[in-house]
């Protein structure tokens, strides 16, 4: 069993979808980071870093956070969605890395200074967007002869789904990055993506 400990933001979803991807039973408890859940004593001793998500596996006794980390720890606990030859390991491991270095930090401040900060600041919004619409072209491309981004469908996947998912809430679209747009529609019809990016139900 699994106790996942989570909120609604694109880090969380990663771990509920890949949950229900490995079929794993899994126990929530929702970090309410608005309310300053994630600084509890309790919480900071799973996860020093006072980030969501994390899990506690109680078949190991491990603890993990950082999403990525926790992909990984699912994968390798599974043996599901993360190649074992190394060469196919590591090109998932660079494009897992590309999510965690470069789309959850660009994305995730489009959306602070589109939607949340106090003051908008015009040049931060213009150079995150700039930067975001770079990613998506990226994407884009290594999706232009694969199905998924490393070709089979991997944690790499699972890690940027949730974070491309938030276009329409960034205000932009995906028409201009047909390969993008083709591999969003098809991951999004995945019961397990379907039923993980729906934990913890919003309200």
């Amino acid at each position: 069993m699994i106790d996942l400990y989570t909120f609604t933001t694109p880090n969380g979803r990663k771990a509920s979808v890949m949950l229900e991807e490995v079929e794993l039973p899994y126990t929530v408890h929702v970090i309410d980071i608005t309310k300053g859940d994630q600084f509890t004593p309790e919480y900071v001793a799973i996860n020093p870093n006072s980030k969501i998500p994390a899990i506690a596996d109680r078949d190991t006794g491990m603890t993990v956070f950082e999403s990525g980390a926790i992909l990984i720890y699912l994968a390798e606990k599974t043996g599901k969605f993360l190649p074992a030859d190394q060469k196919n390991r590591f090109l998932v491991l660079e494009w897992l890395m590309f999510q965690m270095g470069s789309v959850g930090p660009m994305f995730g401040q489009l959306n602070h200074f589109k939607k949340f900060a106090p003051e908008k600041i015009p040049y931060a919004i213009e150079r995150y967007e700039k930067e975001t619409l770079r990613l998506y072209g990226v994407l884009d491309q290594q999706l232009a002869d694969r199905e998924f981004i490393c070709g089979e469908y991997s944690i790499a996947d699972i890690a940027t789904f949730p974070w491309v998912a938030s276009y329409e809430f960034q205000g932009l679209t995906l028409d201009a990055h047909a390969n993008l747009k083709r591999w969003f529609e098809t991951v999004q019809v995945r019961p397990a993506v379907q039923k993980g990016m729906n934990v913890p139900p919003r309200k």
